[in-house]
C-alpha cells in the first residue's frame, strides 16, 4: 500500500511538472497535445471508463493515465523536463478539476449510447 501511495505522489508531481513543461516553447506541438490530453484526463472529475464497471473501471487509472504521462515525458526534451520538475518542486500548483474534459467524456458516452440504441433499433426492425 505504501508503494502505491509513493507512486501516486510521484504521478502527481509529474503532472505538475508536465503543466510547467507545456508552457515551454521548446516543447514540440505533438508533446503539448499529448500533455493536454493527459492533464485534462488527470484533472477530469469524470473518468472515461467509470470506476463502478468491474475491472475496466480502474483500467484507466492504472494504465491509460500513466501511459499518457509516460508518452508525454518521452516527447519532452530532457532539459525542459528537468527544469519543469525543479519548478514544480519549488512552486507546486493546485491544479483544479477540469469540467471541459468531463463534458467531453459525457459527450463520448452519449454518442456511444446513441450508437448502441441506433444499432439495436435497426436490428429489430
Amino acid at each position: 500500500m505504501e508503494n502505491l501511495k509513493a507512486r501516486a505522489k510521484r504521478l502527481k508531481a509529474e503532472i505538475t511538472a508536465l503543466y510547467y513543461a507545456a508552457q515551454d516553447p521548446r516543447v514540440p506541438w505533438t508533446a503539448k497535445a499529448i500533455m493536454l490530453v493527459a492533464l485534462g484526463y488527470a484533472l477530469s472529475p469524470i473518468d472515461l471508463i467509470p470506476d463502478f464497471i468491474p475491472v475496466l473501471g480502474y483500467l484507466d487509472d492504472l494504465l491509460i493515465l500513466p501511459a499518457l504521462i509516460a508518452l508525454a515525458l518521452r516527447l519532452v526534451p530532457a532539459e525542459v523536463m528537468n527544469a519543469a520538475r525543479e519548478k514544480a518542486a519549488r512552486e507546486p500548483v493546485s491544479l483544479k478539476k477540469n469540467w471541459l474534459f468531463a463534458s467531453l467524456f459525457i459527450l463520448f458516452w452519449i454518442v456511444v449510447l446513441a450508437a448502441v440504441v441506433l444499432a439495436l433499433t435497426r436490428a429489430f426492425h
